[in-house]
């Protein structure tokens, strides 16, 4: 996993012809702001995992990336987005499906759905209705947040407070265990999977054990950890622990990217990183 890191800690350019033949395969995605594609504006170091994703790809290969920040499966439907993107899947198609850290907003009724009911049951929706346009649909569980409570503190670490401004000092007591924050949210999707015979990647687990060797303080460099006055889009800085910044990004895009190889055969010659 280090070896992973090394190798990407710069992001890479990639140039996407305007005009793709018709036998390109595509990979589309729908999910939330950890996938979504970001605006550089004011050196914004954010990235979503689908951003990176075609760093790691070659061939006649192409990421078509849906996934939009702060939507749920229930607002990515009901925003007429899922109509967007099944008028454009195509036969042949890979339709990556990675829904949950806006799903488990139960304070937002525009977004929140239940576990083994509306989640489930928008997640079966995206994935019979791909079958029906003869694409292939991949499930995927949330990314894991950085998220290492102290020792008999409450199980979330304090994070949004501080989004703005930069207090590590709020993070002085960290420990040293990883503790997920999704719980039954990460079911649906390994549940709709099984029940449907289709590919499920446990992106949540991949992430926890990565996230869990690099460790406390040096996963901090993987998620949008800016001191102020380092950067014109957050000149106060901001300490986040959901989002990722390049060097992150490009590290789930990795272990994705891995997964995706051993899970799908048909896609490991597109992939750069197969193992």
């Amino acid at each position: 996993m280090d070896d992973i890191a090394a190798r990407h800690r710069q992001p890479s350019t990639v140039t996407v012809s305007l005009t793709e033949p018709s036998d390109t395969v595509t990979i589309m995605m729908i999910g939330d702001s950890t996938m979504a594609d970001k605006v550089l504006k004011g050196e914004n170091q954010e990235r979503g995992w689908g951003q990176m994703l075609p760093t790691l790809l070659n061939g006649p290969v192409r990421v078509d990336n849906h996934a939009v920040n702060g939507r749920s499966s229930k607002s990515f439907i009901d925003e007429g987005r899922w109509d967007k993107v099944i008028e454009r899947l195509r036969p042949g198609d890979y339709l990556i499906i990675q829904f949950g850290h806006n799903d488990e907003k139960a304070s937002d009724p525009s977004r929140h759905t239940l576990p083994g009911s509306t989640f489930d049951a928008n997640l079966t929706r995206f994935a019979r209705e791909a079958l029906a346009k003869g694409a292939t649909p991949i499930l995927m569980n949330s990314i894991v947040r950085r998220n290492f409570p102290a020792p008999g503190a409450p199980t979330v670490t304090v994070d949004d407070k501080y989004k703005k401004g930069y207090h590590p000092e709020a993070f002085d007591t960290e420990g040293s265990r990883l503790v997920d924050t999704h719980g039954p949210y990460l079911d649906p999707p390994r549940r709709v999977a099984e029940s449907l015979g289709l590919p499920f990647i446990d992106m949540n687990a991949i992430t926890h054990n990565a996230i869990q060797a690099l460790g406390r303080d040096a996963s901090r460099e993987y998620f949008m950890w800016i001191p102020a006055d380092t950067y014109p889009f957050a000149p106060e800085g901001k300490i986040d622990n959901t989002h990722l910044n390049i060097k992150g990004a490009t590290f789930v895009a990795t272990l994705a990217a891995q997964a995706l190889a051993d899970t799908l055969p048909l896609l490991r010659p597109y992939i750069s990183v197969a193992r």
